[in-house]
């Protein structure tokens, strides 16, 4: 704890940031959960609310040249890396303003003014993107790193396998940020992995340099990665992360659902205890580099923008039907 306190004196700038990252994701996630409601958003959303500290800390340490590539559960590593909102907001809502021009929605993100390449529903389907973007990076000794993040079902998949043998074989610079929060949809990894077995442990099995962490921990998590991208950049090829972390909400949709059973509620009272974002907020309080009014005006000030992010959505057109055959691969084939 004092080491903690220590470093957000030393590095106010870095926990400020960090936990506006955060409180952006949080504020913007649970917006999208109030008004799904309204049936205005007609796409699928998977909500990152509860692992915010990953995204934030991960995308705090990587430079705007740098790559990042996400999954279905895409918004918090999205926006951490510091993508258009309006245009995330817009894409939700299906609007030609938005970042995929309103075809997308919620899984298909990007925007590469800020190097963020991509995310799709498809599981672990983007890591051998990622591990391609990391080849790139070598050809042309551009001293990039290239970031990809995942859930702990994603290790399931054989491409996984072959995109982690890839990268070590090669010593390319690819991050792998696992975020562990414990379900595969329904399912616990006690159904899907053999007990006993760390994610971490097998792929450090492989060959390639591994460590797990407290995903709730937004400080640790930026601690713990840190030398590892450092590493990464010096060409000592890929890094592996994985860290334990909890969603709050459904695993698609706006709703809790420790109703249906597949998890307790003494099981998710427990998570929320650990919220990343609460965490953080009174380690600066207790380390005296904020006040109570500060937290509260970085609120005030995120709230009106993910306010105006929703309204600039709502004002947006849709699409031509003109459009319906634009920016498809089809187009090349013409």
């Amino acid at each position: 704890m004092v080491f903690m306190d220590n470093f957000i004196k030393r590095n106010k700038k870095i926990a400020l940031e960090l936990f506006y990252k955060m409180s952006k994701i949080r504020f913007t996630e649970e917006k999208i959960a109030e008004k799904y409601s309204e049936e205005k958003m007609r796409c699928p959303t998977h909500l990152y609310t509860g692992q915010e500290a990953i995204a934030a800390a991960v995308c705090t340490l990587l430079k705007r040249s740098d790559f990042v590539i996400s999954t279905h559960r895409s918004h918090g590593h999205y926006l951490a890396k510091g993508g258009d909102l309006n245009k995330m907001i817009a894409e939700i809502y299906g609007k030609v303003t938005g970042c995929s021009k309103g075809k997308g929605g919620s899984m298909h993100l990007i925007d590469r003014r800020v190097n963020f390449m991509g995310s799709t529903a498809i599981v672990a389907g983007t890591i051998p993107v990622a591990v391609g973007l990391g080849l790139s990076i070598k050809l042309h000794k551009t001293n990039q790193v290239s970031c990809v993040f995942f859930g702990d079902g994603a290790v399931e998949e054989g491409v996984f396998y072959e995109s982690i043998n890839f990268a070590i074989l090669k010593k390319l610079p690819v991050l792998f940020i696992c975020e562990n929060n414990r379900y595969s949809v329904y399912s616990p990894l006690k159904v899907r992995q053999p007990e006993g077995r760390n994610i971490y442990e097998m792929v450090k099995a492989m060959g390639c340099a591994t460590d797990f962490g407290d995903g709730n921990d937004a400080l640790g998590v930026y601690e713990k990665v840190k030398p590892a991208i450092e590493s990464i950049r010096k060409g000592n090829g890929p890094f592996f992360f994985e860290f334990a972390t909890y969603r709050w909400r459904e695993h698609c949709g706006p709703n809790y659902d420790n109703d249906i059973g597949y998890r307790s509620e003494k099981e998710f009272d427990f998570w929320k205890k650990k919220d990343p974002l609460r965490l953080l907020e009174e380690k600066l309080l207790r380390s005296s580099v904020v006040k109570r009014k500060d937290i509260e005006t970085i609120d005030e000030n995120i709230s009106q923008e993910v306010e105006a992010a929703f309204e600039f959505a709502e004002k947006s057109p849709f699409p031509e039907k003109d459009d319906v055959f634009k920016h498809l691969y089809n187009e090349c084939a013409q």
